[in-house]
């Protein structure tokens, strides 16, 4: 899926992630970035998908992402992010949502992309790459209904 990028991001406030959210936003891709943040020991794995891409994605996928599949009853209840000021990078501002785990990325008051789970973005690219393939506009399928139309009838043998 789109590019992948690993980056190593510190306390205070890094040019690197600044650059990343740049490149996404000029490429127009999605973009796997593996975040390294100074004091946890856990890497977070995000994926940093441009809000016209993320918008196209949303309005071909039938549903909303499960927030649960099966065979999650014995996961362990994640933790309630906590209530946390924007943070800044550069010219960019990331806006935790507490809900969803999602992060909206806003330049100068416009939201330009969206850091999502990767397991997440997959299943949203794949259900809107069906749906669309299955998709034929009004003027398409009143095209192809009046091409069946003109068909001789197959001879049953």
């Amino acid at each position: 899926m789109g590019i992948q990028i690993d980056v190593v991001v510190g306390y205070p406030v890094n040019d690197e992630v600044e650059r990343v959210l740049a490149l996404a936003e000029t490429v127009g891709e999605p973009v796997t970035v593996t975040f390294l943040w100074e004091g946890r020991e856990e890497a977070e794995r995000a994926v940093l998908v441009p809000a016209a891409t993320l918008a196209l994605w949303e309005h071909w996928a039938p549903t909303a992402y499960p927030t649960s599949v099966a065979g999650d009853e014995n996961r362990p209840v994640a933790e309630e992010p906590e209530l946390a000021h924007p943070a800044e990078f550069g010219a960019f501002t990331l806006f935790r949502r507490r809900v969803g785990g999602r992060t909206a990325v806003a330049r100068e008051g416009v939201v330009v992309a969206e850091l999502l789970d990767p397991d997440e973005a997959h299943w949203l690219q794949e259900k809107a790459r069906d749906v669309r393939q299955g998709f034929m506009d009004p003027k398409q399928k009143a095209a192809f209904e009046e091409f069946l139309a003109r068909q001789a009838p197959l001879e049953e043998h």
